[in-house]
C-alpha cells in the first residue's frame, strides 16, 4: 500500500513539474516575440540623414537663412533627414561667432522644429 501511495504521489509531482516547465517555456517564447516586435518597430520609426551642402539648400531655405531672423549666422553642415512617416526637413547646424544651433526646417524655409 506504501508503494501505491508513494508511486502516486511521484506520478503527481513529475506531472505537476513537466506543467510548470511548459508554462514557462510559452512564456519565454511569448517575451522573446514582444521583444522582436519591439525591434522591428523602433528601426522602422528611425530617420535618414543625408549630407547636403550648404549651396545645394533649396531656395526657400536659403531665403530664410538671409533674412533678419539669421543675421550675422553661417551654415556650417545640412542633412537632409527623412522620417519612416515619410516626412521630410533639413536640419542645418548654424553658427555664429562662438555661438552655435541647430535648426529644423522645411523645404519653404519654415520651422519645423
Amino acid at each position: 500500500m506504501k508503494k501505491l501511495i508513494v508511486s502516486a504521489f511521484a506520478l503527481g509531482l513529475i506531472s505537476f513539474a513537466s506543467v510548470q516547465a511548459t508554462a514557462q517555456t510559452a512564456q519565454s517564447a511569448q517575451t522573446e516575440t514582444k521583444q522582436e516586435t519591439t525591434t522591428k518597430t523602433t528601426t522602422t520609426s528611425k530617420e535618414d540623414k543625408v549630407a547636403v551642402k550648404p549651396e545645394d539648400l533649396p531656395e526657400g531655405i536659403k531665403k530664410t537663412i538671409k533674412g533678419e531672423e539669421f543675421s550675422g549666422w553661417t551654415v556650417k553642415k545640412a542633412f537632409l533627414v527623412k522620417e519612416g512617416d515619410k516626412s521630410e526637413y533639413y536640419e542645418l547646424q548654424v553658427a555664429k561667432g562662438e555661438e552655435s544651433a541647430r535648426v529644423k526646417l522645411d523645404k519653404d524655409g519654415n520651422n519645423v522644429g
